[in-house]
């Protein structure tokens, strides 16, 4: 049987750099179809997305906050 090398080091099927998966399906678009990050993997990746909102969130208040003072330096 073939052995996959595979470079994903978050999937739960990689045991060392190869892929322990009974089936693979890839996808010439997407890659890897069978890949599944493990639990630590996801649990980073949805910290990740806070922190991003976050900083989303943030510069969208410092835009708003730009734009209320150019509109009172043109009143001065």
């Amino acid at each position: 049987m073939p052995r996959i090398r595979c470079h994903y080091t978050d999937c739960v099927f990689v045991d060392d750099g190869y892929c322990g998966a009974a089936a693979v399906e890839l996808d010439p678009d997407t890659g890897c179809a069978t890949y599944t990050p493990n639990e630590e993997a996801a649990a980073k990746d949805a910290d990740w997305e806070e922190e991003e909102l976050e900083e989303w969130e943030e510069e969208e208040l410092d835009e708003e906050e730009d734009e209320s003072w150019e509109g009172e330096e043109d009143e001065i």
